[in-house]
């Protein structure tokens, strides 16, 4: 069965880490789309909300007319997904949470993440609005399946990220009654959230209810160092 992605990537990300995953998906016959988040291209307006976020994504969508298509969120943009499933409910088939925060009403992703990030994340804070990762944590945390050759090759491709995105409350008054299905998809040894009380997996995946389980070996940033085996899986995540 042929299936449709609209593909939402994480933070200091843009839409161009999806291209391998893309062109692994188009060779299993699927489809697939992948929007640069608002504020998250480089030089782009580090100030939006995350509200902004959100409506960037619901625009493209309807500007490609798309419909009966999965929806994936890669971390911070699980987040994104979450609001989005709110606005065009009835346009998904399924929505694919990738590692991803799956935030409850009211809260913001930096209500998430253990103090040491919260406390990086201020003082990291850019006086335009962004917030840059910084390679050490990057290397050990994120995409610790990379040698450091490739480490690197993947951080220079990132940007800072609208530290709004993660500070914002999100209210999520309807995504909770929504039928659509859910999936979650967890790379087993990704650190990004430490191990213990912040893991991604069971905290988010409880969150969610009903959903299907998919895993796969990786990190944070499978995106760049299995992209083939993550289009797999998101396939798995997303059939029927």
């Amino acid at each position: 069965m042929s299936l449709d992605f609209v593909l939402v990537h994480g933070s200091w990300h843009d839409n161009s880490a999806w291209a391998p995953v893309i062109a692994r998906l188009e060779q299993l016959g699927h489809r697939a789309w992948a929007p640069t988040v608002a504020g998250h291209e480089p030089g782009g307006n580090k100030g939006v909300s995350h509200a902004d976020c959100v409506a960037s994504v619901v625009a493209f969508i309807k500007a490609h007319d798309l419909r009966n298509f999965v929806l994936v969120g890669h971390s911070f943009g699980g987040t994104v997904i979450q609001r989005v499933a709110e606005e065009v409910p009835d346009r998904l088939r399924r929505l694919v949470f990738w590692n991803a925060f799956v935030l409850q009403d009211g809260e913001s992703l930096e209500d998430n993440v253990p103090p040491h990030y919260k406390a990086l994340f201020e003082a990291m804070a850019q006086p335009d609005g962004g917030v840059m990762l910084p390679f050490p944590v990057w290397r050990e945390a994120f995409i610790n399946d990379a040698d450091e050759a490739l480490a690197r090759r993947a951080y220079d491709t990132l940007s800072p990220t609208p530290r709004r995105s993660h500070t914002d409350k999100v209210p999520l008054k309807t995504f909770f009654q929504l039928e659509v299905p859910k999936s979650y998809l967890n790379a087993t040894e990704d650190t990004a959230l430490p191990p213990g009380e912040y893991a991604w997996t069971p905290r988010f995946l409880a969150r969610l209810g009903l959903a299907r389980l998919v895993q796969m070996p990786g990190s944070h940033e499978v995106i760049f160092t299995n992209p083939a085996l993550l289009a797999d899986k998101l396939v798995e995540a997303g059939r029927d």
